[in-house]
């Protein structure tokens, strides 16, 4: 259970998206076959990861930090999506499952849902 301590509307939000967060995980898992491609935003960067949840290990992960993609648009998240999909696809990765982390499924978490898509990973 994640406890997070209620101070202001800042607060609130975050409450929100992390109880969001914990019902999404109850159903989304990864395993070998089909990981999780877990996304992360943050004000200035954009991060994600492919998970196998039964080994608990990371296996690809890009974000705009390591691409040196300063900006903070829809264009820099679709190429989060197509570099992430190209590691994946290094790896024999063909499939994953979808996390979205509690984020609406709108704007930079879209944008690197369909970079991945575009760049030939299923889910």
């Amino acid at each position: 259970m994640i406890r997070i301590k209620r101070t202001n509307k800042t607060a609130h939000k975050v409450t929100k998206r992390l109880k969001s967060r914990a019902r999404i995980r109850k159903k989304v898992n990864g395993d070998a076959d089909r990981p999780r491609l877990a996304v992360y935003r943050s004000s200035k960067h954009i991060y994600a990861q492919i998970i196998d949840d039964n080994t608990g290990k990371t296996l690809a992960s890009f974000s705009t930090v390591e691409g040196n993609l300063n900006k903070k648009n829809l264009s820099m998240a679709k190429q989060v999506g197509q570099e992430i999909a190209k590691r994946a696809l290094s790896k024999n990765i063909k499939s994953v499952v979808f996390d979205r982390s509690g984020y609406v499924f709108h704007g930079r978490v879209k944008a690197v849902a369909e970079g991945a898509r575009e760049a030939g990973l299923t889910f």
